[in-house]
């Protein structure tokens, strides 16, 4: 039966530790690396560069963005989320160029009322198109402690994981006509604002403001960036870059088996002519 689970789970620790050492030697700092971009004084920056927070109040969330872009490369983040009665919050991280036709990757954590499960929604917009959703429960409470969200975007494909576990691939298509986001350069955005209208159930749970501020926390960012590296593809890293191996496949079924909750290839009501092109890829 090929590795024993023993087996498996030794080498994903190996994995993990090796990742930590590789994508740990090109640690960024958040006053050299990003710029507080909107929120007057709710976004913050401590600890020599080394931590920043976002706050939401009744009144403004907030937000930062890189001061590079990027095209291709792999991104990773630590974030510990809004504790609590999180509901009506959302905690957005992701990637965007700019434009009526902009390229997006997208990481969003929905909050949830104190004991219900945050909601990770993921989505991949390109050419300005999106709709192609997928969402997960996590396998862990991710405002008691920091954990990592990274995205590797390749021109074969864009892995979400956290904690260095795949949870979704979105591979190129374009063989079937599908647009891929391959020729505009990202940023890295994030932000923490208000959107009870939808965000927690449906919009049927409403943000308390007696909870306010909301805080999200911000560590430990790190880039491998596919244009200044010239190595990016041979180099140590390349095996957290290429295509999945064994073990990286058997953790990304364990995940879509378990934690997704909903993904747009399989929603027969929302695509009753037939489902995207990509979702046959």
């Amino acid at each position: 039966m090929g590795i024993s689970g023993n087996g498996a789970w030794l080498v994903l620790l190996v994995g993990l530790a090796l990742s930590s050492f590789i994508v740990g030697s090109y640690a960024g700092n958040f006053y050299q690396d990003f710029d507080l971009t909107w929120g007057g004084n709710r976004p913050k920056i401590f600890k020599g560069g080394q931590l920043l927070s976002l706050s939401l109040d009744k009144v403004s969330g907030s937000g930062f963005q890189s001061k590079k872009e990027y095209l291709f490369g792999r991104i990773d983040m630590q974030l510990k989320l809004v504790a609590g009665n999180s509901a009506g919050t959302v905690t957005a991280y992701y990637l965007s160029s700019q434009g009526p036709t902009h390229d997006e990757i997208d990481f969003e954590f929905l909050g949830n009322v104190s004991g219900d499960p945050y909601v990770l929604h993921t989505n991949v917009f390109t050419q300005g198109k999106g709709n192609r959703e997928q969402q997960f429960y996590l396998w862990f409470d991710p405002s008691k402690n920091f954990h990592t969200y990274s995205i590797i975007w390749k021109p074969q494909h864009i892995l979400f994981l956290v904690d260095n576990t795949p949870i979704r691939v979105f591979k190129n298509a374009e063989s079937l006509g599908v647009p891929f986001p391959k020729n505009q350069p990202m940023r890295i955005y994030s932000s923490l604002w208000n959107a009870d209208d939808w965000a927690t159930r449906g919009g049927l749970v409403k943000t308390d403001w007696s909870k306010a501020p909301f805080t999200a926390y911000y560590r430990n960012f790190n880039v491998i960036d596919a244009k200044s590296s010239k190595s990016f593809s041979d180099s140590l890293a390349s095996w957290q870059t290429n295509a999945l191996d064994a073990p990286g496949r058997r953790r990304l079924r364990w995940v879509q088996k378990y934690f997704m909750i909903y993904n747009y290839c399989s929603d027969f009501k929302r695509f009753p002519q037939g489902f995207p092109a990509e979702c046959r890829n």
